[in-house]
């Protein structure tokens, strides 16, 4: 398998995340979670066509409706951030929540279409009854040699309560230290604000490369 289709092959795996449907009962085990979402999220990609075109606006409907329950975007973001965020304002916190949403769901959606005709399976979990916080492996399968996909969980409590994801890991590399390393520079050379800024600039300038498919 060429480096080049690999990148993509797993950037949309990790895309299907963002495909997520509702979750069932808040006591699900991990790794059941994690097996149903990659299931049900690569049936997503078969089935509905304006995600295969790569339809951010679509694909934006359905994180907003699906995902958002199985994961703790919060702390995705304000690990991303780093120690900005503690002195970051909640609509600065709000602003930045919104704008690495769409960041990300933009990175993604224009590798949907090569989450196709995979397969996968999850590793047997390695965790005790009483952890709050767990590591799910899976290895996903397609054209060349199988690769790992990992997920960090924490369990939370009270209203909404079950395993929420806040980290994933491709290619070795966990998402959220990808970005931090390039938050950290944009915050320190301009502020949160400044971050804010890039981060608007640079979904307004995807957004111009990758308009809305047409509809046929």
């Amino acid at each position: 398998m060429n480096r080049r289709f690999l990148n993509q092959w797993l950037l949309a795996v990790t895309a299907s995340l963002f495909l997520s449907v509702p979750g069932h009962a808040a006591d699900e085990a991990p790794d059941a979670l994690i097996g149903r979402l990659t299931r049900e999220s690569l049936d997503i990609i078969q089935a509905d066509k304006a995600v295969q075109a790569g339809d951010v606006s679509r694909i934006i409907e359905v994180v907003d409706e699906k995902i958002m329950p199985h994961l703790n975007f919060q702390r995705m973001t304000a690990s991303a951030v780093g120690p900005g965020w503690r002195q970051a304002t909640p609509e600065q916190r709000k602003r930045l929540e919104s704008e690495f949403k769409t960041l990300l769901v933009r990175t993604y959606s224009g590798a949907l279409s090569q989450a196709r005709n995979l397969s996968f399976s999850v590793k047997p979990l390695r965790a005790a009854p009483d952890d709050k916080e767990v590591m799910v492996r899976t290895q996903i399968t397609g054209r060349g040699d199988p690769v790992q996909l990992d997920y960090r969980l924490e369990k939370t409590p009270g209203v909404g309560a079950g395993w929420k994801i806040y980290n994933l890991n491709v290619l070795g590399v966990w998402l959220v230290e990808t970005y931090r390393s390039q938050f950290a520079q944009e915050i320190n050379a301009k502020g949160i604000d400044g971050l804010i800024a890039t981060l608007t600039e640079r979904n307004k300038s995807n957004a111009a490369a990758n308009p809305k498919p047409a509809k046929g």
